[in-house]
């Protein structure tokens, strides 16, 4: 074989090694896109990864965390980089303060975050939301079942009623279980109506730079017996969890995104 035949071979073999290389990233990035859009629209699988070459690795999934007293689902999404600091966002606890669900909802369908990892649980007691009642379907406040301080309250259905012991109830035990397995930075509880975010005992400055960002005002609200905010501040003391107290009924299209947003720039 000439010179000339085998430069002529080398080059068709690199062509087609080429095209080769073409054909696959192309079947890669698509798959990358699929899974990424299967997991904004609520696939309960395994992690969708999207990896990129000018950022980190994406993650977006969804699942189920447990179910509630009378059996329906609690679910959540993981958002964001696969190493990034973890946030916890929970839309509502109280059955009847659920505004803070369309926060968590427009945070599950945005854009994946890049700089923190967000974990989103919209709603914890579907129970209570589906009654329009405080408490879960055992008429317990499930922010006074959490174990930190906590104490006897009232009687199956008191407006307060903190349950027979602490985490008796599977929502409460759901919510903490999470929490010590995720190791959230940061976790913010939506409640309503009064409006300010709460000085919960956590990082005095992440809590007040969410009121900055959010325009509210920053108080400090009553220590009350077995919160969630209280029990995770005492039990993970390097992590700040705080209270977000929305105005009175439900956020019009501005509000919602103006809580999100702040969510996203929290930690910058």
């Amino acid at each position: 074989m000439s010179a000339h035949q085998r430069t002529r071979r080398n080059v068709a073999a690199a062509s087609i090694l080429l095209l080769s290389l073409a054909v696959v990233g192309s079947v890669a990035v698509a798959h990358f896109d699929h899974d990424e859009a299967a997991g904004a629209a609520g696939s309960r699988r395994s992690p969708h990864v999207r990896a990129t070459s000018s950022g980190p690795r994406l993650l977006r999934r969804s699942f189920v965390l447990g179910t509630s007293v009378q059996g329906r689902p609690i679910r959540g999404m993981e958002l964001g980089p696969a190493r990034g600091p973890r946030m916890l966002i929970v839309g509502c606890i109280h059955g009847n303060e659920c505004a803070g669900i369309a926060v968590a909802r427009d945070l599950e369908t945005d854009r994946t975050p890049q700089r923190v990892t967000l974990w989103v649980l919209p709603n914890v007691n579907p129970d209570g939301f589906a009654a329009r009642t405080r408490q879960n379907a055992h008429g317990v406040d499930l922010n006074r079942n959490f174990p930190w301080h906590w104490r006897r309250i009232g009687h199956p259905g008191d407006l307060h009623y903190s349950g027979p012991h602490a985490l008796s109830e599977p929502e409460s035990r759901i919510a903490s279980s999470l929490i010590r397995r995720v190791r959230p930075r940061v976790s913010i509880w939506f409640h309503q109506q009064e409006n300010v975010v709460d000085e919960s005992g956590g990082d005095v400055a992440i809590e007040r730079r969410y009121a900055d960002l959010t325009g509210m005002r920053l108080a400090r609200l009553p220590r009350y017996p077995g919160s969630a905010a209280g029990w995770q501040d005492h039990r993970l003391p390097a992590t700040t969890a705080f209270v977000v107290e929305l105005p009175a009924g439900p956020l019009d299209a501005q509000g919602v995104e103006r809580f999100s947003d702040a969510i996203l720039r929290l930690l910058q």
